[in-house]
């Protein structure tokens, strides 16, 4: 099947595109396009050297370009927004290929040992399904789904972020990123009706909520359980500048994963909990908008930024403009203290200044589609580079921003 079905977004362009939002949005286009023409069926790194990215290197029994790792599905995310956008065969047959090669990393069980299958099932098997009606990517999709439930631990009622069960470094941790992975266990309920999938996401994101979110409205990184007998231990960090600062894009995985996970469960204390990251992050910007590597940082600091957080908290604070507006209408005595619309102007007013100060000055001048972010400051990896999931979640953020009715893949 390779049509949209007629309930789902237009592919027809926007005549009413703001101008800027529109040129970004062609620009980034480009470079995507030469992008898969470069790389073909193979996988680029996760980060830009230099602003250019490599292929993907080859570790262990998988070879140079393999898919492998945690970010390979931001890759195909941004060819299935590329054909909304377009209508583009030629964007809709790169991601179909791609589909086909998560459904065979599942089946032949290849780097599974993460709760990252969340990001990469949705992107790369729940968009083509949803937007084609792929039935070898809904399957690939609940497998990821099957394999993700088995890192949910009893008691502690949460999904073990990395590594091997085994693993005692790694046991009973998770972070703030496994947010964002919750959707595919969403997904997956709605398509088979079984109950377990949604009651690890309402234990799990309570847990993150109860203990990742701190009383002043930063973020944990990380958080450990003992997986034995459920009890809270400690928060740490593996990327921020300290156990107890604010990394930037944990901060913005809060805004985001809350107010997605509101929408999946309906707790209210989950809006509440997007609310005061988004307020936290809003309020210790640097003037331009586009956040330091940690928050603890700010104007003057010399300490790279990370211009990933920044589209990670646009998509964020539209999800949750929208969430609050559904939120009102849902309640008719509910007052309306116009914090809607005012995150809505945020997430525009730090999307212009990605796009007038984060971008290549030429579609050609480098293959990111936004520069200046930051991976693992800490490890020195990726410092000052593109990123896959800042391309992705930049191209998202445009979507966003050209269509405000349409509908995400998470």
């Amino acid at each position: 099947m390779t049509s949209l079905p007629d309930t789902e977004t237009s592919l027809v362009a926007d005549p009413e595109i703001d101008a800027p939002v529109g040129a970004a949005m062609d620009a980034a286009l480009s470079i995507l396009r030469r992008n898969i023409e470069t790389f073909g069926s193979r996988y680029p790194d996760d980060t830009t050297d230099g602003d250019r990215y490599p292929l993907r290197p080859a570790g262990g029994r998988f070879p140079e370009g393999a898919n492998r790792g945690w970010t390979t599905s931001f890759w195909p995310g941004m060819m299935w927004i590329a054909f909304e956008h377009t209508g583009d065969a030629f964007f809709r047959d790169a991601g179909l290929a791609h589909a086909a090669d998560f459904a065979r990393r599942v089946r032949d069980e290849d780097d599974l040992d993460t709760h990252d299958l969340g990001f990469l099932y949705t992107l790369a098997s729940v968009a083509p399904h949803r937007l084609l009606g792929d039935e070898d990517a809904r399957s690939a999709a609940l497998d990821a789904a099957d394999h993700l439930m088995r890192r949910f631990l009893e008691p502690a009622g949460i999904i073990q972020a990395w590594g091997d069960l085994s693993d005692p470094a790694q046991r009973g941790r998770t972070i703030v990123d496994s947010l964002m992975n919750m959707p595919l266990l969403t997904w997956a309920g709605k398509q088979t009706g079984e109950p377990r999938f949604a009651d690890a996401v309402r234990r799990h994101t309570t847990q993150v909520r109860t203990h990742i979110l701190r009383a002043d409205d930063t973020t944990f990184h990380t958080f450990y359980w003992d997986a034995e007998t459920g009890e809270p231990l400690r928060g740490a960090t593996e990327q921020g500048a300290f156990d107890d600062s604010c990394w930037a894009r944990g901060q913005a995985w809060g805004i985001y994963g809350f107010a997605l996970n509101h929408r999946a469960t309906g707790d209210a204390e989950l809006l509440v909990a997007s609310r005061r990251c988004a307020e936290r992050f809003l309020a210790h910007l640097p003037t331009d908008k586009v956040p330091y590597w940690d928050m603890v940082y700010t104007d003057g600091a010399d300490i790279p930024r990370d211009s990933s957080s920044a589209a990670i908290a646009v998509c964020g604070l539209f999800e949750l403009a929208l969430a609050l507006e559904e939120a009102h209408a849902d309640e008719t005595d509910a007052e309306d203290d116009g914090a809607a619309e005012r995150y809505r102007a945020a997430a525009h007013e730090i999307l212009a200044s990605l796009i007038a100060n984060y971008t290549p000055e030429t579609p050609e001048a480098a293959d990111a589609v936004i520069l200046h972010s930051v991976y693992d400051l800490p490890k020195s990896v990726g410092v000052d580079e593109g990123t896959l999931w800042g391309d992705y979640f930049y191209l998202e953020a445009l979507m966003r921003a050209a269509r405000p009715g349409w509908k995400p893949y998470w």
